[in-house]
């Protein structure tokens, strides 16, 4: 099946309208995936999934909090009996949602050579990125008993023959599009001028794409599209700009932003009339260790004291949590 790439730039007449009673409302993604050393070139052996243990935790914290958080899980995750175990009674019950993440060089069949060329699925020829997708989707059948609706590319990869995979496999929600992100230099794709609010890939396969969601902050937010990139060769001039409140990238995950950041960044996307906030972050971040961002048992205290701020923030804002389901139901297709 043939359909637009994700990484074309959609025409305005492409943004998908929400039911005007659902208002604004938040998701809460997690990138859910094996550990491995991120300073180390890529490669199949030598990763560990010793944080799917953690998940039960965090899974019990966003049931306190009246969330319904959406595991995006990769093959070592869903090949992973304890996953299941963890998760399985929760995503039965509704109290959490399973989507797909594939990281290509973790996934069979093994029949590209490891790259980081390569670790962008939509690199790949079609009928490989196909059934590395059906086979971890398979395995997510199997372990959690769910089909999926909602996929993101590992990297955030996608290519051209993405959309028309998603759309045969039933995902009804693509959120690969990191906006405001450009990962050309290494290979990957462009997301740099994507639009935040949501739009259809295609519309008569109802598949939409949902990007993350980032924001420019300060005085010069207007130029943040057009400035920010131009200042990549100098990351100092970046840091200055967000001192003095001038301008400021603002990604909404607790991974490297601050709580103060994230606040400021969801009162923009308020102010833009966002519908949807998508959240993100990567599972490992639950134990320490494994990732630079929770190096300790109280950088990990840091970490749901950050999302329990958030939370907190985005209810007196009256932006409300919502799932993969009540997005999709919520849509006006006239």
């Amino acid at each position: 099946m043939v359909l637009p790439s994700i990484t074309d730039l959609p025409a305005a007449e492409r943004e998908v309208r929400f039911a005007p009673a659902a208002g604004q409302r938040y998701l809460v993604t997690v990138d859910t995936e094996e550990e491995f050393d991120w300073n180390r070139p890529i490669q199949r052996e030598g990763f560990t999934v010793h944080s799917v243990a953690r998940l039960a935790k965090f899974q019990q914290f966003c049931e306190g909090q009246g969330v319904c958080p959406v595991y995006l899980v990769d093959y070592p995750i869903a090949t992973c009996p304890a996953a299941g175990e963890v998760l399985g009674e929760a995503v039965a019950a509704g109290r959490a949602e399973i989507g797909v993440q594939l990281h290509p060089w973790v996934s069979p069949p093994f029949d590209e050579q490891v790259s980081q060329f390569n670790s962008f699925a939509g690199n790949l020829p079609a009928e490989l990125e196909r059934e590395k997708f059906r086979q971890l989707r398979d395995a997510i059948v199997r372990t959690f008993g769910t089909n999926p609706l909602i996929y993101r590319a590992g990297r955030y990869g996608v290519g051209p023959n993405t959309a028309g995979i998603l759309a045969e496999h039933g995902i009804a929600i693509d959120t690969s599009v990191r906006s405001a992100f450009d990962y050309s230099a290494g290979g990957g794709p462009n997301f740099r001028d994507h639009p935040l609010r949501p739009y259809w890939i295609d519309r008569n396969q109802r598949l939409m794409e949902l990007p993350l969601t980032t924001v420019y902050w300060g005085m010069l937010r207007q130029l943040g599209p057009w400035l920010y990139p131009k200042m990549w060769r100098v990351p100092r001039l970046r840091g200055a700009l967000s001192r003095v409140a001038m301008l400021e990238r603002i990604p909404l995950t607790p991974e490297g932003v601050t709580i103060e950041e994230a606040i400021r960044g969801i009162d923009i996307a308020i102010d833009q009339q966002l519908p949807v906030l998508v959240f993100s972050f990567h599972s490992p971040s639950l134990a320490p260790g494994f990732t630079p961002y929770v190096r300790s048992e109280d950088e990990l205290d840091s970490l749901y004291d950050w999302w329990r701020q958030a939370f907190a923030y985005l209810a007196r804002r009256g932006v409300a949590p919502t799932t993969v389901r009540d997005l999709i139901a919520s849509v006006e297709l006239a």
